[in-house]
């Protein structure tokens, strides 16, 4: 099935060990972001300005002259960008089991038309009609995906969830620790009350009012209120789910990320809401980290920020504390189990999203660089190491919303009944207005000071 999140395969907890280190997409995607971020800094300790070349961002433009200019005068970084990125994933996924040679193939045609869409959303014409890069190439991918089959041999290079944890970690080279260290707590207890407030109404109304399984339920629940499809999957392992319960937890993921990519920023945008409380607003309403990247970068920089700050941060962090609390309940309240198997308290970092601590990880890193500087050696280093990190952080998220696109079928999100969908429903009915209640009205003044 297409869908976010189709490298997923498996609920199997992370392999043991050294080696186990190097067998995880989460894993990967921490080596690769804080890789680049330790060879930004050397490269500028060292008084190269190699990152800052590869950083390719199309300018703003009135006349197709600019960009067509621009690529000409930078088509050795342009073709070194593409060499770059195309080693550092082709490698983890080598590692990881995939054909190297699939993922070339299919990544030159997904650079490519990143590439067209970073000149189109650059355009002053799109800007001014809020169809900026993230949301042309999701739609752009949603046109190819839906009209053109896509060949199997696309499927290495369509890591969705591999480039957008990636990104999430380059993120974390943008944030300053301090900040987050700040905000955590306010992000995280805004999260518990989303978390539980939407957990147990998507919960009732399918397994009490619709008479939903109990298991069911709780994969729609979690997918709903923690972190989409990966929760959905997480959790439906715990509980020991039935595949196609999962399969259709994660289509309504999907169904209402899409819808929520374009609602969202419409909404924000219709009622005039401040950039830091409208990316809280959707770190709380939004069910999947690409999409909801997607949407926060339909606002500006200071709604990504505030957004990582409060789905990475506070929300993504539930999914290993749930697990444990699920698989809990599953074996002393829903199963009558012979092999006395119980929940271990190792469930909790088995299912940790551990892209999370890559992305604290490189806030750390850059704060603690920072600290040793003179105020000039400071603006330096942003010049040369933390502006080539957010270009390459930016082409990471572009790249996942391309691979959005190209793997969601129309067609397979129809198909889930109208038991699940009103259950999940009930969920957004309640996630949306009570994220907007906590985000714009009650701590409207705090996001928007924050960042």
């Amino acid at each position: 099935m297409s869908n976010v999140a189709t490298e997923k395969k498996t609920t199997a907890p992370n392999g043991g060990g050294f080696s186990g280190l190097f067998k995880k997409e989460d894993y990967w995607a921490v080596w690769l972001g804080l890789g680049l971020t330790f060879a930004a800094i050397i490269l500028w300790a060292t008084g190269s300005s190699f990152m800052k070349w590869i950083a390719i961002k199309i300018p703003s433009y009135d006349s197709i002259n600019v960009p067509l200019e621009y690529l000409g005068n930078n088509v050795g970084a342009i073709i070194t960008l593409f060499f770059v990125l195309a080693v550092l994933f082709g490698f983890a996924l080598k590692i990881l089991g995939h054909k190297v040679k699939d993922f070339i193939v299919g990544f030159s045609i997904i650079f490519i038309l990143t590439l067209i869409i970073s000149v189109l959303g650059s355009w002053n014409v799109m800007k001014s009609l809020n169809l900026e890069a993230p949301l042309l190439a999701l739609a752009l991918g949603l046109v190819i995906g839906n009209f053109i089959k896509m060949p199997k041999w696309m499927d290495s290079a369509l890591r969705t969830e591999f480039f957008v944890k990636t990104g999430i970690v380059l993120m974390g080279a943008t944030l300053p620790f301090t900040l987050i260290v700040e905000a955590g707590p306010v992000a995280f207890a805004q999260a518990t009350v989303i978390a539980v407030l939407t957990f147990v109404t998507i919960y009732f109304v399918g397994s009490k009012v619709l008479g939903l399984d109990k298991r069911f339920a709780t994969c729609l629940a979690a997918g709903g209120s923690i972190c989409g499809v990966s929760a959905s999957i997480a959790i439906g392992g715990s509980v020991r789910a039935e595949k196609q319960h999962v399969s259709v937890a994660i289509s309504l993921v999907v169904v209402w990320a899409m819808i929520m990519i374009f609602a969202l920023p419409f909404m924000i945008k219709a009622l005039g809401i401040p950039s830091g409380p409208a990316g809280a607003w959707i770190g709380t309403s939004e069910f999947a980290d690409a999409a909801g990247m997607a949407a926060a970068a339909a606002i500006d920089e200071q709604a990504i920020k505030t957004f990582t700050l409060m789905k990475v941060v506070g929300r993504d962090m539930f999914v290993g504390i749930w697990c444990f609390v699920m698989a809990l309940i599953a074996v002393t309240k829903w199963e009558k189990r012979e092999d006395g198997v119980k929940p271990s308290p190792g469930e909790i970092w088995y299912r940790f999203p551990k892209f999370v601590l890559g992305f604290f990880a490189a806030s750390i890193i850059i704060t603690l660089l920072f600290s040793t500087l003179d105020p000039a050696a400071v603006a330096s280093a942003e010049s040369t190491v933390v502006s080539p990190l957010k270009t390459l952080r930016s082409w990471a998220f572009n790249l996942t919303f391309i691979c959005i696109g190209l793997t969601t079928r129309f067609r397979e999100l129809t198909s889930v009944g109208w038991k699940p969908l009103a259950a999940f429903t009930a969920g957004v009915a309640v996630n949306v207005p009570v994220g907007y209640l906590l985000s714009v009205v009650l701590l409207g003044d705090y996001w928007s000071s924050i960042v």
